[in-house]
């Protein structure tokens, strides 16, 4: 380790671009399993992907350690537990935990000397890291673990809430799995989840928003033509709607089918859509009522572009019913949808209603996108050159199955 990396300054808030992750994992604030050292691939434009590590806890039921550790929790609850170093089936909903590869070192405040770092190599020593704002950490299902309908969240000990990881956090990180239509087949290393690192929080004003699309479009409507400023929804995040207008015979989704086989992870491009999927067609009243707890993929009507100088977040749309839930995987990195010129992507939408029939129609508002700047422009953004495998989509199942 270089002197020069003993002391690190963070000038600027927003999320932690991917030079910035490196030098983290340089400093030994992100860690791994020394049997499975971090591969320069895991690092995104915003985030560090998250593996699975050597065993799965099969437990009675979800639940927050709120004042002990995860560890503890799942001594209380576990039913069995089980290699996955080999590979094996996680079952139709239930509900597995499965201590990840990768450990976290947060500082403890915005100026802090953190000692014995580099994962204990002889190097080990104070490391000053020194910023204007706390580092935090949030995590997020990746795109296909969504598509897939396996529901994931990340828990830390002594945490009251999912996906967050507070300042100072120093542990292992905890993934609770449970795979809702499909039963998937897992193997150690394996990458279901994602974590973005904060250097405080700022999530960019409607104000701002509207400004940055003034002049650097951010939404497109279907004719792939900037959406007007007097048409473009804002209220702490911009708004988008789901698509389900289109030509007679055109697919406009999809709806899991159940009793199906497993799906293994590691088969990509593989699986036929028709045997896990049926095809929901255009029709002439541009509206389709959901099944109480059936799992659907939609795209979005806008098409969106995430600028290089920031990040971005889908959230659920609060009907303030509480009986739809639209996604499950929410991080867009940025340089998702190209330039200006490429005219954005659609958003996938993974739809369950929950209790109720409930019914959507053409171009209602589902879901909002939430921006975050980043701290740094990433080092490179999200595309073809990181293979990266939903630039440009449009109605999209998960990369494990075939392309229609």
């Amino acid at each position: 380790m270089s002197q020069s990396l003993k002391e690190v300054q963070l000038r600027t808030k927003g999320i932690l671009p991917v030079q910035k992750l490196k030098l983290l994992h340089e400093l030994g604030i992100i860690t791994s399993d020394p049997d499975h050292p971090i591969q320069e691939n895991q690092f995104q434009p915003n985030s560090i992907d998250l593996r699975l590590g050597k065993k799965a806890y099969r437990v009675r039921c979800s639940f927050l350690p709120e004042n002990e550790t995860v560890q503890a929790k799942v001594d209380r609850l576990e039913q069995y537990s089980f290699s996955i170093e080999d590979g094996a089936v996680l079952e139709q909903n239930c509900v597995y935990i499965i201590p990840l590869l990768e450990e976290l070192r947060l500082p403890e405040s915005n100026k802090s000397i953190q000692k014995g770092l580099f994962n204990g190599t002889e190097e080990a020593t104070d490391v000053k890291l020194g910023s204007i704002e706390n580092l935090s950490a949030k995590a997020n299902p990746k795109s296909s673990t969504g598509r897939l309908d396996v529901f994931t969240r990340v828990i830390t000990d002594y945490s009251h809430r999912f996906e967050e990881v507070t300042p100072g956090y120093e542990g292992n990180l905890y993934l609770e799995v449970v795979p809702k239509s499909f039963s998937i087949k897992v193997q150690t290393g394996q990458r279901l989840n994602q974590l973005r690192v904060r250097h405080g929080f700022e999530v960019l004003s409607d104000q701002d928003l509207l400004r940055i699309h003034a002049s650097d479009p951010l939404l497109f409507n279907e004719e792939h033509n900037p959406v007007s400023m007097e048409k473009i929804k804002v209220n702490q995040g911009l708004f988008m709607s789901v698509q389900l207008k289109g030509k007679e015979g055109e697919v406009i989704g999809y709806k899991a089918k159940k009793h199906n086989n497993y799906i293994d992870l590691r088969n990509i491009d593989h699986y036929e859509v028709n045997e896990f999927w049926e095809p929901i067609y255009a029709r002439k009243e541009d509206q389709f009522i959901l099944e109480p707890e059936a799992f659907y993929i939609f795209a979005s009507k806008e098409r969106i572009r995430v600028p290089a100088h920031l990040a971005c977040e889908m959230m659920a749309y609060d009907t303030g019913s509480g009986e739809l839930r639209t996604h499950y995987a929410g991080f867009f990195d940025s340089g998702f949808g190209g330039s200006a010129k490429d005219k954005g992507a659609r958003a996938v939408l993974e739809v369950r209603s929950h209790d109720v029939p409930f019914m959507i129609e053409d171009g209602q508002t589902l879901f909002s996108m939430q921006f975050e700047p980043n701290a740094e422009h990433p080092d490179f953004v999200y595309g073809e050159e990181i293979d990266s495998n939903y630039q440009g989509q449009e109605l999209r199942l998960g990369k494990h199955f075939k392309t229609p």
